[in-house]
């Protein structure tokens, strides 16, 4: 059985290169921010509904998930999606000061396909070589899904 948070089985042969979990609750890495989505999340969590979001990258593919629970274990929803290695047409990062312009500098993964644009708030990642880093994972997987096709 899968040991991942996202609880995404693997298939067989499939190797694990990242799971991020995205962050659904601050916008930045801002403390201020990020206590505001603290105190969101806590109160969501209060009332007894929360949120969880992930993005798994495998040797062999790409999955978004994005979970919803109410009363702290009734599953509202779940969407499961695997990004068509196709579909992608651009991938990077940002980077954005958030308090003042300048300071508590925050890095958004993002990637871009035909339909939509996808960001995620990379609340872990403190420098530009790591950010760089989840983009570079992203590209391989992808570029070794399009290989395989």
């Amino acid at each position: 059985m899968s040991t991942l948070r996202s609880k995404v089985v693997l298939n067989e042969g499939e190797h694990l290169v990242m799971e991020l979990e995205a962050d659904l609750w601050s916008t930045s890495n801002n403390p201020i921010a990020r206590l505001l989505g603290g105190i969101l999340r806590f109160f969501a969590l209060f009332v007894g509904f929360k949120q969880k979001g992930f993005l798994v990258i495998t040797d062999k593919r790409v999955v978004e998930i994005i979970q919803s629970k109410a009363l702290w274990v009734f599953n509202t929803s779940k969407n499961v999606k695997y990004v068509l290695p196709s579909s992608v047409k651009e991938t990077g990062y940002t980077k954005k000061g958030t308090f003042l312009g300048c300071c508590c500098q925050a890095y958004y993964f993002y990637y871009e396909s035909y339909t939509e644009r996808r960001s995620i708030l990379l609340g872990d990642v403190n420098s530009e070589a790591e950010a760089q880093k989840v983009v570079d994972v992203f590209y391989k997987a992808i570029c070794a899904a399009n290989n395989a096709e």
